[in-house]
């Protein structure tokens, strides 16, 4: 394993791009504004950013439409294509320990995450979408013997993509790897917080033979960049990860333009169950604590919400407070450092006073619950558990987006499953049990997008990820992802005998 200092060596040497990417072109904003990018882990700053707006992102537009309209991309021959995002995975590959730097260093996640699971499994979601898209067959549909009738699916023109900063190269990867393979021109809006990784992979999807114009990185602030994609008249389609909130914009905004197609996947409250009849609580906790404080719990669907029923509620807690122990921050660069920095001074001043909330609501802290100074630095939360958590608190229902668990006890199946889908969310939820009849019951009955049994958020590009209520609709990874970058088209022949 790499060392610390190999680690420190290496990003001394690092470049930042700062400018926006349009066509081939690095672009300036017009109006000379930047924004700074901070490392969270030191509050250095990396570089000062080009804070498009507007005008970059009409320039950005017109880019992609010219280079769909123009079809070196578009009408593309699939298998053609298909060279084009497996080249453009194995140089993700290649440059597997900067984009690794990038993300570490941009957002504060461990580089060690970043390097043997984010970069791996972005180049692997290019790599299944190019493999897959010369197995992709189209419709016909039964008719009279008179008629021929087709059902193809087309590319939808201009997709905007805008991506959050908790996973800023995986997030990229499932929106930019299907909407390409479709043939499609995207215009992809990184979040401030972690511009870099987006517009290094811009880079190398041009290295990879991507004709210029087809992808553009428009870096920028949500209430300008954002704001200028959601209502643009020329978007056909913008799909977004986020916040809840800024979900709801993007829908004003489709509406008060073109009715642009809107594909959301935002916040979330996963609840854990855990029943007695669970026969590796250990595990059960091992997995719990993963499941909260993994990327410093800054994950949409982070099992926030642990329930778990009264006859061994005490000794899984005590379990679970052994598993917290070993997500304690440190220096994101350590490879020894299983959780790293909050992204920024404001969201690690949010998951305090969330903590704050739940103290004088009742809630009782089990461990954790301290801002922490490192390296300079006090971006940085102890993993914390609150026990006797009552659903009408605040810890219950709102998403922290943080290393914080809401622990409560339940005592029957059925009050268990009214407690979990009790939330405006309904993006995930796990199951701890046994008894398979009762996995299923509780499964079936829970009114989310993806239902971990005896595992924890259980994510593969095989299968689609989303949810519903307020977390959104649509779905990311698998072939269904598909159905967000393309439209059908009927085309009737009438046979003359």
């Amino acid at each position: 394993m790499k060392s610390l200092e190999y680690w420190q060596t290496r990003a001394a040497g690092l470049r930042f791009l700062d400018k926006a990417l349009i066509g081939s072109q690095q672009v300036s904003a017009n109006s000379g504004a930047t924004f700074a990018a901070i490392n969270p882990a030191t509050q250095q700053v990396l570089a000062q950013v080009a804070a498009c707006a507007e005008a970059e992102v009409d320039l950005a537009v017109a880019t992609a439409r010219r280079a769909f309209e123009q079809g070196a991309w578009s009408r593309m021959a699939p298998v053609d294509r298909k060279k084009v995002l497996l080249r453009l995975a194995e140089l993700i590959m290649a440059n597997r320990e900067e984009l690794a730097l990038l993300d570490s260093l941009n957002m504060g996640k461990p580089v060690m995450d970043a390097y043997t699971l984010d970069v791996p499994g972005s180049a692997h979601v290019f790599a299944w979408y190019g493999e897959a898209l010369d197995k992709l067959y189209d419709q016909v549909a039964p008719t009279a013997p008179s008629a021929l009738a087709t059902i193809t699916r087309e590319a939808l023109g201009v997709v905007a993509a805008v991506v959050p900063w908790n996973f800023p190269l995986d997030m990229a990867a499932w929106k930019l790897a299907p909407a390409l393979a479709a043939g499609n021109s995207v215009v992809l809006k990184p979040a401030e917080q972690s511009p870099f990784s987006a517009l290094r992979l811009a880079q190398l999807a041009l290295e990879a033979g991507l004709p210029e114009g087809v992808l553009n990185v428009v870096p920028g602030l949500g209430e300008q960049a954002g704001r200028a994609l959601g209502l643009h008249p020329d978007v056909d389609c913008l799909v977004f990860t986020g916040s809840t909130q800024v979900g709801k914009y993007f829908m004003q905004y489709s509406a008060q333009s073109n009715l642009k197609q809107v594909w959301l996947e935002c916040g979330g409250k996963s609840a854990n169950l855990v029943f007695e009849n669970c026969q590796d609580l250990d595990l059960a906790a091992e997995k719990a604590a993963f499941g909260i404080f993994f990327n410093q719990g800054e994950v949409c669907s982070a099992n926030s919400r642990l329930y778990v029923q009264r006859s061994i509620h005490d000794e899984f807690i005590e379990r679970l407070q052994a598993k917290a122990h070993q997500w304690m921050p440190g220096n994101p660069l350590d490879p020894a450092s299983r959780a790293g920095a909050i992204v920024d001074a404001e969201q690690t001043g949010r998951i305090k006073a969330a903590i704050d909330h739940a103290h004088e609501q009742g809630a009782r802290l089990v461990c954790g619950g301290r801002r922490l100074t490192l390296g300079g630095s006090d971006n940085y939360i102890e993993p914390s558990i609150f026990a006797g958590v009552e659903a009408s608190m605040s810890l219950a229902r709102e998403e922290v987006f943080g290393p914080v668990l809401a622990v409560s006890a339940f005592d029957s199946e059925e009050q268990v499953v009214r407690l979990a889908n009790d939330s405006v969310y309904g993006l995930a939820a796990s199951v701890w049990s046994d008894d398979f009849n009762q996995v299923h019951r509780v499964a079936r009955a829970l009114k989310v997008g993806t239902v971990s049994v005896n595992t924890v958020d259980a994510l593969d590009v095989t299968v689609p990820f989303g949810g519903g209520k307020q977390s959104g609709f649509g779905r990311d990874l698998s072939l269904h992802s598909f159905d967000k970058y393309s439209q059908l088209k009927t085309t009737w022949y009438q046979l003359r005998a």
